[in-house]
């Protein structure tokens, strides 16, 4: 995900919250996101342009605006590789809101730095196109294992043209609500921690407002990722090692009562932490009120 841009982008919107002003209560613009089924229209585009062209293979994937894997389909015959570079394309072209190919013409003129970027975030080849609906960016699509780079790219186009026609159509795109908090509300949330933000409206993350008085149980969320950060008070957190009496509480949620092992920090205002999926965490030690922001990414 991407997690690093994600991390970057969430540290942002908490400075911006914690500083507006009080006059300001909550606000929303309008954004539209890709749906399933806009997703599985341009794969079926592309699929229709591999049949025309007689490709020899592909594999085409679909992202939404955050470089999230929609959907995925491999022509029979596509070697395994496919996916996971067809997923890249379609993550780079969101994510830089440019077609793949910039990049590889980039590299191949002799900015070879820009292959130092990490491949979860960055694929520089031929074939990842954005998905462009009413002049927004609602995703990416990206191709591997056609009979060429530019067959790659020309099926990818193909799949992203398919998003022209959507226009007002709810079944292929959906209007999501970019969310404003004023200092207030996020103070009144502070107070009590809760959820400032859900996972309502189809979104797959969610913002806390998150409070601790104590110590708590060690956690592992089987689903979430969990982006911190700190704003008051210090805690003493173990991440990884081992679980003791570790229990499902509720679905891909399990607690135990402390970690073998694993690795210790103390976490201060202003720290930032990154606790990917399926890893335990522990807050041993808490200094109260410890006050901080959690992005939950599923």
């Amino acid at each position: 995900m991407k997690t690093s841009k994600t991390l970057l982008y969430a540290i942002a919107l908490f400075g911006s919250a914690a500083a507006v002003s009080d006059s300001i209560s909550a606000q929303t613009s309008e954004r539209k996101s890709l749906t399933l089924d806009g997703a599985e229209r341009v794969i079926a585009a592309s699929k229709a342009e591999a049949a025309k062209l007689k490709a020899p293979g592909g594999v085409v994937a679909v992202v939404d605006a955050g470089g999230n894997l929609m959907a995925l389909e491999r022509i029979d015959g596509t070697f395994a590789a496919g996916a996971t570079i067809s997923i890249g394309k379609a993550r780079t072209a969101v994510l830089f809101q440019k077609p793949t190919k910039v990049f590889e013409d980039i590299i191949n003129k002799g900015r070879t730095a820009m292959t130092a970027l990490p491949d979860s975030l960055f694929t520089p080849l031929q074939g990842g196109i954005p998905v462009v609906s009413d002049g927004q960016i609602i995703g990416g699509v990206g191709v591997s294992g056609a009979s060429s780079a530019a067959q790659d790219e020309q099926l990818a186009i193909a799949g992203a043209d398919a998003a022209k026609s959507f226009g007002g159509d709810s079944r292929a795109t959906a209007t999501l609500p970019v969310s404003f908090f004023g200092k207030n509300e996020v103070d009144e949330s502070f107070a009590k921690g809760g959820k400032l933000l859900d996972d309502s409206a189809g979104r797959n993350y969610m913002v806390h407002t998150s409070r601790r008085e104590g110590p708590g149980q060690v956690e592992v969320h089987t689903k979430d990722a969990d982006i911190l950060y700190v704003l008051q008070g210090n805690a003493t957190v173990v991440t990884g090692g081992t679980m003791v009496d570790g229990k499902n509480i509720a679905p891909d949620e399990i607690r135990g009562r402390e970690i073998i092992g694993g690795e210790t920090r103390k976490l201060v205002p202003g720290d930032a932490m990154i606790i990917p999926n399926n890893v335990p965490h522990w807050f041993k030690e808490v200094q109260a009120p410890f006050l901080y922001f959690v992005v939950k990414v599923r």
